[in-house]
């Protein structure tokens, strides 16, 4: 697996009361909120698809998602006006950090993140100090197994071949899951080409691919998976993009 879906592994097996707490719940309302901006018809706004497919996955309630969909779309005149804003900085030795939020209150947002750095001894930085060590990609999560470990009937060959043919960029297979990288603007036709193919994505998005990555003792890349989780705990924190590497044996030990 890549970096991407291993830290996503690491949260989902140290964070599994995170939804009963609500903030799952509020993190998908507000990304719903944002894409539907664009327009409130999932089939014709791409953006909304993949946002409302993502509350589905977590159980969220239809009128939750109708509600969210309502709201940043304008025609709930009482919706708080949600923003989108992106922090960039330097973790424990020298990882490199994007932090993207939604958020109804800038000062409060940066003051929490700006905690959360100072505290792991990492630091924010400008505008573009960071960023140039990312690509956006479109990415494709496809479990080989269930949540109980269970080996799912889906054959990864079969789904390497329908990517590439699809126009996907990358393929990474791994033991459990089967990861496809495409470039930005092709991730709604390679995600509806696997979808006619007959394999549905557990996961569709936009993320931050670090073009290299950097790599640190356990101990080192311990401090900086602390500071991941203290970010991804703080409410308005969207996504936490990183370049550490991450090996199946940190995964193991942190997870």
């Amino acid at each position: 697996m890549s970096g991407h879906s291993k830290w996503s592994t690491i949260k989902r097996k140290k964070g599994a009361a995170d939804a009963a707490r609500g903030k799952v719940f509020t993190r998908l309302a507000r990304e719903i909120q944002i894409a539907a901006r664009s327009g409130a018809d999932p089939n014709a706004n791409f953006s909304l698809r993949i946002a409302v497919d993502r509350a589905r996955a977590e159980n969220m309630p239809k009128e939750n998602i109708d509600r969210a969909i309502r709201r940043g779309a304008g025609l709930e005149k009482d919706a708080a006006e949600i923003e989108e804003v992106s922090y960039e900085g330097y973790g424990p030795h020298g990882v490199a950090l994007i932090v993207q939020c939604l958020t109804d209150n800038r000062n409060r947002t940066i003051s929490e993140v700006r905690r959360a750095f100072t505290r792991a001894n990492g630091s924010l930085g400008e505008p573009g100090s960071v960023a140039w060590q990312f690509t956006e990609s479109g990415y494709l999560l496809f479990n080989l197994v269930d949540e109980e470990g269970k080996a799912k009937k889906l054959d990864p060959e079969e789904i390497f071949m329908a990517a590439l043919e699809a126009g996907a960029e990358d393929v990474v297979t791994g033991d459990d899951a089967v990861e496809v990288y495409t470039a930005r603007a092709d991730l709604a036709q390679v995600s509806q080409a696997l979808t006619n193919a007959g394999f549905t994505a557990d996961e569709s998005k936009l993320i931050l691919k670090p073009n290299t990555t950097l790599s640190l003792e356990a101990e080192e890349a311990g401090a900086v998976l602390n500071l991941l989780e203290a970010l991804d705990e703080l409410d308005d924190v969207s996504n936490v993009y990183h370049n550490l590497e991450l090996t199946d044996e940190l995964v193991a030990q942190f997870a």
